[in-house]
């Protein structure tokens, strides 16, 4: 059956539904005359579009009038197309629907990650600095003075010798002994007497006491010995043999501040021995060295003494204060002979 028949109403009811009807057509080809078109009917009011669906279900499109060729109505087309753009937007609303993470600036992080000092506060950081300053010149000032100890005779150490060695004396002092193509090869040991003014007014002589003996006994067996239990006697000789000549006699200033320094050492021995006794009184000292050479390894074939070669010291009053006044009253008493 022809579609465009007058009998057949499937064009029309598509008219029909879509809202809109069709204008006059030519005869069909049987030559019959068109049906009259039915009255158009009020246009149905576009459907309101739906609810935004879950990303995942797509929208069911709405039904819209149909358009003359069959095909979907004019409006059908703006309404799919705000469907779907309110479909997208609300899916990418669902997405970012979570919370905004706003990215870190780049300053943000390094300041983060500071360590050390520049973790430390703008003040604190000044106070830092000062002190590394003043170690560092401490230190430089220091190398420096040991290094014009150690180095030949020269325009600085001739003008600023005094300085240098009283920077260096005696806790910094540098030699070549340990580099010496012959190295020490004695035990040297000191030793002490004195002449005691007992209470009864008898003067008397003590024994010779070993202080290098006393220095090692407390040493050995502890682990953390100090420095006077290791050093002081023993440089205490070195110094007064390099300030003094063969007959014992000073050499300059320092060689009285030798003589001096090893007084005090002795009047501290004595009265820790308790040389004077109960209520006697230390007037005098005299020191003494006991030298013997190192017994060489067996494959050396190497022969030397085993006999102690001793150096004895002249008496010296315990203090410095005694000898002056020794001497004064010497001096007192030419002055009142003449």
């Amino acid at each position: 059956m022809d579609a465009y028949d007058a009998g057949s109403n499937a064009r029309q009811g598509r008219d029909e539904q879509g809202g809109r009807g069709r204008p006059d057509r030519p005869d069909g080809p049987d030559g019959q005359a068109p049906s009259e078109p039915s009255e158009p009917s009020e246009p149905s009011e576009p459907s309101e579009p739906s609810e935004p669906s879950e990303p995942s279900e797509p929208s069911e499109p709405s039904e819209g009038p149909v358009g003359t060729g069959g095909g979907p109505a004019e409006t059908g087309g703006p309404v799919e197309a705000e469907d779907e753009a309110e479909t997208g937007t609300g899916a990418a609303a669902g997405i970012g629907a979570g919370p905004r993470v706003t990215p870190a600036e780049p300053g943000q992080a390094s300041a983060e990650l500071r360590t050390g000092v520049a973790a430390l506060s703008p003040r604190y950081q000044v106070g830092a600095v000062v002190a590394l300053a003043v170690v560092a010149v401490a230190v430089c000032a220091h190398i420096g003075l040991v290094f014009l100890h150690v180095a030949p005779s020269n325009t600085l150490t001739k003008q600023h010798g005094a300085a240098v060695d009283e920077w260096v004396y005696p806790e910094f002092e540098q030699n070549w002994k340990l580099f010496a193509p012959n190295p020490l090869q004695q035990n040297i040991s000191v030793q002490v007497r004195a002449e005691v003014t007992t209470a009864e007014g008898a003067i008397r002589t003590t024994g010779w006491y070993d202080l290098s003996a006393e220095d090692g006994r407390s040493i050995e067996g502890n682990p953390l010995p100090s420095h006077t239990q290791q050093n002081e006697l023993r440089r205490a000789w070195d110094f007064f043999v390099a300030t003094h000549d063969s007959d014992d006699r000073p050499v300059g200033p320092r060689g009285t501040l030798a003589e001096a320094y090893l007084r005090r050492i002795a009047a501290l021995r004595l009265d820790r021995n308790e040389a004077a006794g109960p209520g006697g009184v230390v007037e005098r000292v005299q020191y003494r060295s006991r030298t013997t050479n190192v017994e060489p390894p067996p494959w050396s074939g190497e022969k030397v003494s085993d006999r102690p070669v001793y150096r004895e010291l002249p008496w010296w009053p315990v203090s410095v204060d005694a000898e002056d006044g020794d001497a004064e009253d010497g001096t007192a008493k030419e002055g009142g002979a003449a």
